[in-house]
């Protein structure tokens, strides 16, 4: 007996309110980014500067006691990870504290340092501090702009893949899918003031190349129908296609969403934020694929005549290019 969360054969009219769904996404991102304007994200000390203290002790890492033993310090964002390594001995607990850069101050002074090496060896006397690292304005700027410039190349290399492997048309409906779902990311997390660290970044890369793969799938199924069923307006192939593919995108989709919720209620802290925009991600990826990608597509029109190719040609001069 298979699981079914939607019939193996469907015919709904994913394009019978197109103005509408298109125009929310549009509402939707010209939101998030006036959120971003107006209130900003609110960064972690990768992109704001701050100390990491390594700490190493004989007895079990206590996230929450840390935490305790430092709010009263008022240091701002803190953020305490236990480290794992099978290189480890058995009474060799580590675990690493960053701090933020204080206000007014290039890096954390070595008093706040003591405080917070005073109030740790209150919950544990016999941990010690075998490092102490900082990274200034100018590092936590740099990633920033590496940041930045990373998703912007991860967008431009899929622009010029599915150029390659389809259509310019189709290039630029995947892209305008990949830039909705990472504005409305980001909207999210301006809007929830959830910190906004490297792991965010990773999971915006890991959103972009889940998107993607959904709408690749739609795209190649209308590739597909539009050889075989020439005479057919290019609406009915797209929701013809969108059909054909939706048992597939509902299921990888609801399947995913299963382990992300689960890490999301037992991972702890420390992935929390990462795992939130996963799950905004993949919510939003899969809208987009449907919804803004194939109504691009729509919007642009597409080559029907692709008479000179072969059967699992793209009708481009680089349809025979692996995937």
């Amino acid at each position: 007996m298979r699981l079914k969360l939607v019939p193996s054969e469907t015919n709904w009219q994913f394009f019978r309110g197109s103005k509408m769904t298109f125009g929310a996404s549009l509402v939707a991102m010209v939101l998030s980014l006036l959120l971003f304007a107006i209130l900003g994200l609110n960064f972690g000390i990768d992109f704001r500067g701050g100390t990491t203290i390594r700490t190493e002790s004989t007895q079990a890492v206590d996230v929450a006691a840390y935490r305790d033993a430092l709010a009263p310090l008022g240091l701002g964002d803190v953020s305490i990870t236990e480290v794992f390594d099978p290189a480890f001995g058995a009474d060799q607990n580590v675990a690493q504290v960053r701090i933020q850069a204080q206000e007014g101050q290039e890096s954390v002074t070595p008093e706040v340092i003591n405080a917070v090496e005073a109030a740790l060896q209150e919950v544990d006397p016999t941990i010690t501090f075998p490092s102490v690292e900082s990274v200034g304005p100018k590092v936590s700027g740099e990633l920033v702009r590496t940041a930045i410039l990373a998703v912007g190349l991860a967008i431009a290399a899929v622009l010029v893949y599915i150029w390659l492997r389809f259509e310019w048309q189709f290039s630029l409906g995947a892209v305008a899918a990949l830039v909705h779902d990472v504005v409305l990311t980001i909207g999210i997390f301006a809007a929830l003031q959830i910190k906004f660290d490297l792991a965010i970044i990773a999971a915006l890369l890991t959103i972009v190349g889940y998107s993607l793969n959904d709408t690749v799938v739609v795209f190649d199924r209308v590739r597909e129908n539009l050889r075989r069923y020439k005479k057919m307006d290019l609406k009915e192939v797209l929701n013809l296609s969108i059909n054909e593919t939706l048992s597939r995108t509902v299921m990888t989709s609801f399947t995913t969403l299963l382990a992300l919720i689960s890490l999301f209620v037992l991972g702890g802290d420390v992935i929390r934020g990462f795992v939130f925009a996963m799950i905004w991600g993949v919510i939003v990826g899969t809208y987009s694929s449907v919804f803004v990608a194939s109504n691009i597509l729509l919007m642009l029109g597409v080559k029907r005549d692709w008479s000179k190719s072969g059967d699992g040609g793209a009708g481009t001069q680089f349809a025979n290019v692996d995937a």
